[in-house]
């Protein structure tokens, strides 16, 4: 299936949006709190944030930012009539 140019630049546009925002969520998960764990010295859940951010945290937000994009992904492709009709 073929799909109009100015289709599909909106597609790659929201596609571009969307990443560019979840690889934000990602470096201030992943580097952001290692950077300022000194300051996020308040306790969350029975430990020190930084700690709990290092063993629990960062692996849900990861699991949450993929699993968000999949869900984005799908909608998007259905909402532009891109969705795959099945094998």
């Amino acid at each position: 299936m073929t799909m109009p140019a100015e289709l599909h630049r909106r597609y790659w546009r929201k596609t571009l949006l969307v990443t560019s925002v979840l690889l934000l969520v990602w470096f201030i998960t992943t580097f952001g709190v290692v950077y300022f764990a000194r300051f996020l010295n308040f306790t969350f859940f029975g430990w020190p944030f930084s700690f709990w951010m290092g063993a629990q945290g960062s692996l849900l937000i990861y699991c949450l930012v993929v699993g968000f994009y999949a869900w984005y992904m799908n909608k998007l492709d259905a909402q532009l009539g891109l969705e795959s009709k099945g094998d």
